[in-house]
C-alpha cells in the first residue's frame, strides 16, 4: 500500500500538494484492495476510485489548492479529505 500511495504523493507533490493517509483510510483501502485470488493487485484500482478520481474533482473545483496538506481519513466507510 505505501508504495502505491507513494507514487500518489508523489504526483501531487509535483502539484505542491501534500497528502497523508489516516490509519481508517489505510484499513479501508486495504479492506477494498485485497482479494484472495490477486492478492494487493487489486489496491492500486482501489486508490485510484476511493482517492484519486474524488480528488481529481476537488482539485478541479478549487478546494485543494496549491500548497495545501489533505489528510484523508475514513467516515462511515467511505474515504473522506480533510
Amino acid at each position: 500500500m505505501d508504495i502505491q500511495f507513494q507514487r500518489l504523493a508523489k504526483r501531487l507533490a509535483n502539484q505542491e500538494i501534500e497528502i497523508e493517509l489516516g490509519e481508517g483510510a489505510r484499513k479501508l483501502l486495504a479492506d477494498k484492495g485485497y482479494d484472495p485470488v490477486y492478492g494487493a493487485r487489486p489496491l492500486k484500482r482501489a486508490i485510484q476510485q476511493c482517492i484519486e478520481n474524488p480528488l481529481s474533482m476537488e482539485i478541479l473545483k478549487g478546494t485543494v489548492k496549491r500548497e495545501g496538506k489533505i489528510l484523508v481519513e475514513a467516515e462511515n466507510g467511505e474515504v473522506v479529505f480533510r
